[in-house]
């Protein structure tokens, strides 16, 4: 059979200058406002006593039917990709809740204040129960827009040798987030 030449699909559809985006579900967090809500869903450094919230996340029956879910129950981690929807206005810089009080651009950073308001989160899957999730770590506000939800997979989502920045500074000073924890340093060999 002759070898047929490649296809170059890239100029049939133009370049889309808007993207519309429907919600497949919402999250049932137990946190009301953005002062106090973790800016992470897990944090390598945390206080001994630390207890990551648990919510839910419901999938509406219109979007999601139950089959989709189908093998979801043998991960023991997902990656909810969310619109965060109470930001509507970003800067190029912004100044990180801990570390040095220095200005980072936006993109370098996982402030929620972005071009496109799009949140990431690695939550704990505790159960599923219909077309409900239940997920520890939570980092979303109560009434977040899910937009996409994605098994976490250890061969391709972890990187354990990548190079992480100013972050890896942050990390081995191990200085924690005011906010979340109070203003606690651990001493070598705690958390």
């Amino acid at each position: 059979m002759p070898k047929l030449p490649p296809k170059d699909y890239i100029q049939t559809v133009s370049f889309p200058d808007e993207i519309s985006l429907r919600p497949i579900g919402v999250v049932h967090s137990p946190y009301k406002e953005r002062h106090g809500t973790p800016r992470q869903s897990h944090l390598r450094t945390v206080p001994p006593d630390y207890q990551p919230a648990i919510a839910t996340i419901e999938l509406f029956s219109e979007m999601v039917p139950e089959s989709a879910l189908k093998d979801m129950d043998g991960f023991d981690r997902i990656w909810v990709i969310s619109w965060l929807h109470l930001n509507h206005h970003w800067n190029p810089t912004v100044i990180l809740p801990r570390g040095p009080r220095i200005r980072r651009g936006t993109l370098a950073t996982r402030a929620p204040h972005r071009p496109n308001p799009i949140g990431l989160s690695a939550l704990k899957l505790l159960k599923i129960e219909g077309l409900v999730l239940y997920v520890e770590g939570i980092d979303l506000l109560d009434q977040t827009p899910v937009l996409d939800i994605k098994p976490y997979v250890t061969y391709c989502d972890a990187f354990m040798d990548a190079k992480c920045g100013y972050v890896h500074d942050m990390e081995s000073s191990q200085e924690l987030e005011v906010d979340v924890f109070g203003t606690h340093r651990p001493e070598v060999g705690e958390g």
